[in-house]
């Protein structure tokens, strides 16, 4: 598998990042540790989690939070302590981890505890990446470096990425970074897939002039483009939401499946090898739930799409019309 480096940065990390939100709610922790052992075994060492990860998706907001995922990914790393030198551990901050005013956000107060929570959930001296879950519009920049910065020189912190930034978001960021002589932002965790592809506008071109590497969550969008038509119809497990997605998009699905059909791929591996192959996209976020997935995630890294097919799956799945102001204007 290859191994990109993650932005302007020197660090590597594999192909394919294995998230990690399914393992506690969807996955139990025995088939979460044979995924990991999995990735680990075919070259994804890249791991991707976040503090909030564990409960059920209904209960996003329940307290108190317990760092589920993070426990789990805790005690896989626990059983060989030569794992932690093999893997890129990524973690996140901003969510709502405790009850009262600063149980959630970038003040340095919440920063400050809420990585020495996610250390010892995960049993380990340092995170490799330590992702801001959401921009924090009530604090400050200097705020957040100065933090951040401290972090880093204490070692409990190497490298600090963004998720769910705007592409003005990264720029205030970076120039903010820049200005202190902090590396800043090493990386951009976005919603990026063929179905939604909104950051191709102004998110991707921040992260290219600036060095940022791109983690596209999401990849498959929520299921829908998983083989979800044939799913709904087989009378299979699929959530509401995608169920109504499928019903008002099911022209594109139809056009979708049939030509992932005619390509001899199923239609994850080729939404996957579709965003592998996007200019900028450093490791796409995978969430299996079962071994057999994390399987036909890692095929996708072979599939290479010639250019008649990115044509087809451009009109099949049109982007916003290339990056902003041209995508709108002359």
């Amino acid at each position: 598998m290859d191994t990109p480096k993650l932005g302007r940065t020197g660090l590597r990390v594999s192909r394919l990042c294995l998230g990690t939100m399914n393992f506690g709610p969807e996955t139990p922790e025995t088939e979460a540790f044979r995924v990991m052992d999995r990735a680990l075994e075919k070259g994804v060492f890249f791991f991707d989690t976040a503090d909030v990860y564990g409960n059920h998706f209904g209960d996003w907001h329940r307290l108190p939070r317990e760092g589920v995922t993070e426990r789990i990914v805790g005690r896989w790393l626990a059983q060989d302590p030569s794992r932690r030198d093999r893997v890129v551990l990524a973690t996140k901050v901003c969510g709502l981890m405790w009850e009262g005013p600063n149980g959630r956000g970038l003040s340095a107060y919440h920063v400050r505890k809420a990585c020495e929570d996610s250390l010892r959930r995960l049993g380990t001296d340092r995170v490799d990446l330590y992702q801001m879950h959401h921009v924090d519009r009530d604090t400050p920049w200097d705020e957040i470096w100065q933090t951040m910065e401290r972090l880093v020189q204490e070692g409990k912190v190497l490298y600090v990425g963004s998720s769910n930034f705007a592409g003005w978001h990264i720029a205030q960021a970076s120039e903010s970074a820049s200005r202190r002589h902090f590396l800043g932002l090493a990386s951009e965790q976005s919603l990026y897939n063929l179905a939604q592809r909104t950051v191709e506008l102004e998110v991707l071109p921040a992260c290219r002039t600036y060095g940022i590497g791109v983690l596209p969550w999401s990849p498959l969008a929520g299921g829908l483009l998983g083989g979800a038509l044939r799913r709904v119809q087989e009378g299979r497990r699929a959530s509401e939401r995608l169920q109504k997605s499928v019903e008002r998009r099911r022209p594109q699905l139809e056009r979708w499946e049939k030509f992932c059909a005619e390509l001899g791929r199923s239609p994850a591996v080729v939404a996957l090898a579709w965003l592998l192959a996007r200019p900028g996209v450093t490791a796409p976020i995978v969430g299996p739930r079962t071994v057999a997935q994390l399987d036909e995630a890692i095929e996708a890294c072979d599939v290479k799409l010639d250019e008649a097919a990115a044509k087809t799956l451009d009109e099949i799945w049109p982007g916003p019309g290339g990056e902003a102001p041209e995508a709108y204007a002359w």
